[in-house]
């Protein structure tokens, strides 16, 4: 089996040449493809080198920073042309352990899309404060309810996804932003019958390098979930 990793980047040049290595280093993956939003601080060219060095990494360089949801749906585009089975999407920052990878593949054999989440039982976060953890649990909840969503941790970001899953999306309809885009991908699997999964992980709180949630993020997911949301209601 054939394994592709998708890693967006903005402003990770701290983190980048040590997250592709660990992720490498398991020994299972084929491609990795870093999506750098031409980060102003020079992870782009930091991931360049790597690609050098290696064949299994990719980058794609985007003109600017455009959103989490754009740099993935870019990543999708890419690796769909790769001869991968299988394709796990994380952060750059090591709030997703690479050593993970591997439980999240192995629990893939039977579903369509495995998601690491934090809010089952064996799952846990480390380094939030109080409003942190708030945000996330209000988001999620929100999610499950408007949505009509199983899943416990609708904005987890460390997922692994079937091929079929992604070659059956319409890409062009992929409409949401920042984190609301992991509860939109979990509202289409949902819709077309796509199996989900959860497995427990430890989520960390990134050490080095600033975190991206901001007011704005905040109201941009609750207008794309709104969204979501009556869109659910037309096709009822």
């Amino acid at each position: 089996m054939r394994l592709a990793v998708i890693i967006p980047t903005y402003n990770e040049k701290d983190n980048i040449e040590r997250i592709v290595r660990e992720v490498l280093d398991l020994g299972i993956v084929s491609f990795l493809l870093v999506v750098d939003d031409s980060s102003p601080d020079g992870t782009g060219n930091r991931a360049d080198k790597l690609a050098a060095a290696d064949v299994r990494v990719r980058v794609l360089h985007r003109p600017k920073k455009q959103g989490l949801g754009a740099a993935y749906v870019a990543g999708f585009r890419s690796v769909i042309g790769l001869p991968a089975e299988k394709v796990i999407t994380m952060d750059a920052d090591f709030s997703h352990d690479p050593k993970d990878i591997p439980r999240l593949v192995a629990a893939a054999a039977n579903s369509d899309i495995v998601v690491g989440s934090r809010y089952i039982p064996g799952g846990a976060i480390l380094g939030w404060d109080m409003r942190r953890k708030l945000l996330s649990w209000v988001g999620t909840r929100v999610a499950r309810v408007l949505l009509g969503l199983k899943v416990r941790d609708c904005t987890a970001g460390f997922k692994c996804y079937d091929r079929r899953f992604l070659e059956s999306l319409d890409l062009n309809a992929v409409s949401s932003q920042g984190y609301a885009f992991q509860v939109e991908m979990l509202f289409f699997a949902k819709t077309q019958g796509y199996s989900v999964r959860e497995i427990p992980i430890t989520f960390r709180e990134r050490t080095l390098g600033k975190s991206k949630v901001d007011l704005r993020e905040i109201g941009t997911f609750a207008v794309s979930i709104l969204g979501l949301a009556f869109r659910r209601l037309l096709d009822l």
